[in-house]
């Protein structure tokens, strides 16, 4: 086998072989040389071994989603009790502790941007898209990426002034575009460029069980930093892979660029030369066909604070989220009142209880989960707002599109613009 030239000078790939030719006596008389053009074959091979290679990639990182998720669901429970005590204990205990309470504040918020990463990069956070314009957008988070730099380092925009319509997170493109842009600054220690781009782009690539269309939109990050070498280069997706000191990376910033670009219905796709620096470049599927949505509040937004208490029934398997969540409302001038099963919930609605929201975590044991009993509420009392809060389920994706769900973990800030939502939405 071997490479051979044409005579139009190009490469092609053959199998060959070389027998002799004898004669009657045995006397060696020539040789048989053929050769077989095998250059398709190759070509072939290569593509099997490639769509393997690509195979095994999907079903690992497939994998450590579903484990990533399972584990975020607890977690986030916990850091819901943590943060929401926290809070609480801020308006209670002596001024004297003010840092500590601080402290354990900023330790959940960080547990929660973590998991937050894990839950993306798993496809299994609940998203809220909106069509937005991606190139005003971006040119809104001008400040952000450039906070999220350093002096040393000069930040370019090439994106142009049509508009481009996609239908994403917002949050979730927020915190990706910060994620690379970090990533970029610790490859460049010394200084150097940082640029984004926005093109719409023709490509056809197949991403799971989507497959992006020809109408789409590019965001390349380049930096010009020291660059990743080819062996590393396909674990850089891997959640708690880094290559950074211990304590100076988890590992989970471009695990949630992957999780979101996907989730998204796109993909995302990294090239990098050592010492010349990387380019990360995000796909998204156009959305020319849905109308942008307004990112401005309705005017109607109601205020905290009623005239007369209004009663919210928390409904939560868990006794001790369900006492920081009612403890977060009381705050706000609520009434709670609580059931541990969406069962318990019914029947104190049936006999007549005057309840003016429901606010129900999606996953509890029983026959009806949040989701069921958000369909039987609207069912027999359709004037009663209900809302759900997760802090990841699976049946968050078997909620109606208008029903409002509130992620965990949440503080008191998160809740009451969530109750001024609904009650500006009805």
């Amino acid at each position: 086998e071997g490479w051979r030239i044409r005579k139009n000078g190009t490469p092609f790939f053959i199998t060959g072989s070389v027998s002799s030719i004898r004669d009657d006596a045995g006397n060696l008389i020539g040789f048989i040389n053929i050769l077989r053009d095998a250059t398709e074959r190759r070509d072939a091979e290569e593509k099997l071994v490639q769509a393997r290679e690509q195979l095994a990639v999907s079903q690992k990182m497939e994998a450590i989603g579903k484990l990533t998720g399972g584990i975020a669901h607890d977690f986030n429970n916990l850091l819901m009790i943590i943060g929401g005590s926290a809070q609480i204990f801020a308006r209670l205990l002596d001024p004297k502790l003010p840092r500590a309470i601080e402290a354990i504040q900023t330790a959940a918020k960080r547990g929660e941007s973590l998991t937050r990463q894990l839950l993306t990069f798993s496809r299994h956070q609940h998203l809220s898209p909106t069509v937005v314009d991606l190139n005003a957008s971006i040119k809104n988070m001008r400040t952000m990426i450039e906070s999220s730099l350093r002096g040393n380092i000069v930040y370019n925009e090439n994106i142009g002034d049509g508009v481009s319509p996609v239908k994403v997170d917002l949050a979730e493109l927020e915190l990706a575009i910060v994620n690379i842009a970090v990533n970029a600054r610790d490859a460049m220690p010394n200084g150097g460029t940082f640029t984004l781009s926005v093109n719409a782009v023709t490509v056809d690539l197949d991403i799971g069980d989507n497959r992006l269309g020809e109408a789409s939109f590019a965001i390349a990050f380049n930096d010009t930093g020291i660059g990743i070498p080819p062996n590393l280069l396909s674990k850089m997706f891997d959640p708690f892979f880094t290559t950074k000191e211990v304590g100076k990376g988890t590992g989970l910033g471009l695990s949630q660029v992957y999780g979101f670009a996907h989730q998204a219905g796109g993909t995302v796709k990294a090239d990098s030369n050592v010492g010349q620096g990387t380019t990360i470049t995000v796909y998204l599927p156009s959305c020319a066909d849905e109308q942008i949505t307004s990112k401005e509040l309705s005017a109607a937004r109601t205020k905290a604070g009623h005239s007369q208490r209004q009663t919210v029934l928390v409904v939560d398997d868990s006794g001790d989220v369900a006492d920081v969540t009612s403890s977060l409302f009381e705050h706000l001038g609520y009434e709670t009142i609580y059931r541990d099963s969406a069962e318990a919930a019914l029947k104190l609605l049936e006999a007549g209880t005057k309840i003016d929201l429901v606010f129900s975590d999606i996953v509890m044991p029983g026959t009806i989960d949040g989701v069921g009993l958000a369909r039987e509420i609207r069912s027999r009392y359709p004037n009663l707002p209900i809302a759900l809060t997760t802090g990841y389920s699976d049946a968050a994706k078997a909620a109606p599109p208008n029903l409002r769900i509130l992620r965990k973990p949440f503080d008191t800030e998160a809740l009451r613009d969530f109750i001024q939502d609904i009650a500006a939405s009805r």
